[in-house]
């Protein structure tokens, strides 16, 4: 048995891996996964990939290849979820902000610096046309972090994955002025380079343990009921989210990877791109 450390945001794309976890299936593979919820995202899931605290990430695209630009020792290992991240725009329910055109030159809150919350509001004001060195971030750990932050004015606005912020504007709580999909496959499986190095027979069976689960996982009866019950979510917002998500198992190509490095370059997150060899390795 081989134990592995697997980390991920606690959200609705990864109950295939709970799933999973519940029913033994890595088990029956010959390994033992021990997976946590960070609920800080994807900054400090880099963290802990760098600092050997995960073995294994389910991470945003954008955010890990920024990250392996930067050093992280850590391979994408190939696309967890192909469809892009919709991205909420959100303000307090009493903000005198109404339009997504109002929010230029003001504070975004982010969950913390290199995270997704914060690549996304460099894409968003690139495809605004703002000026993306004006853009200031208030620094908030979470979401509830975010909801204080935006209550008590201290940052803006935010942005989240907008069904996992739906029940904060069913509440009052939140007003979504827009969307901002991501322009590539959201979620992406990266793996620490020692452990490709000791283990990659290992990383193989449990992709393949996972990428059986979410080829069935739109099928399962009531899996909209289900994920109701687990993520506090309305039945008709999941199954709008389930038609709009699709899982892979398919590696990242040079083409998308390409893509998400000009655009991280273009908005100067990296200084330069790195090769395909050095980011993305098949198992």
């Amino acid at each position: 048995m081989t134990t592995l450390n697997i980390v991920g945001v606690p959200e609705h794309f990864n109950l295939p891996w709970q799933l999973c976890l519940e029913n033994g299936d890595f088990e029956k593979q010959g390994i033992d996964l021990q997976w946590t919820d960070i609920p800080e995202g994807t900054g400090k899931m880099c963290q802990l990939l760098r600092d050997g605290q995960t073995d294994i990430a389910v991470i945003l695209t954008e955010g890990i290849v920024k990250d392996i630009a930067a050093g992280n020792p850590s391979k994408i290992v190939q696309i967890y979820v192909d469809s892009p991240l919709i991205w909420g725009i959100h303000v307090a329910a009493s903000s005198q902000f109404q339009t997504l055109a109002e929010l230029k030159n003001t504070k975004a809150a982010i969950s913390r610096l290199g995270s997704g919350s914060q690549l996304m509001a460099y894409v968003n004001a690139s495809n605004q046309g703002w000026e993306t060195d004006q853009l200031q971030f208030e620094v908030v750990h979470t979401i509830d972090g975010a909801v204080t932050a935006l209550t008590n004015g201290s940052a803006d606005y935010f942005m989240w994955e907008r069904f996992m912020t739906q029940p904060l504007v069913d509440q009052g709580i939140f007003r979504r002025l827009a969307d901002c999909p991501t322009p590539w496959p959201c979620f992406v499986i990266a793996v620490r380079d020692e452990i490709l190095e000791k283990h990659s027979d290992v990383i193989a069976r449990l992709l393949q343990t996972i990428n059986r689960e979410t080829a069935k996982f739109k099928q399962i009866a009531g899996i909209e009921k289900i994920l109701a019950q687990r993520f506090g979510q309305k039945t008709r917002d999941l199954l709008e989210w389930l038609s709009l998500t699709e899982w892979s198992d398919q590696l990242l190509t040079e083409e998308m990877l390409n893509n998400v490095q000009n655009q991280l370059l273009q908005l100067g997150l990296i200084d330069k791109k790195s090769t395909f060899a050095q980011m993305v390795e098949p198992v």
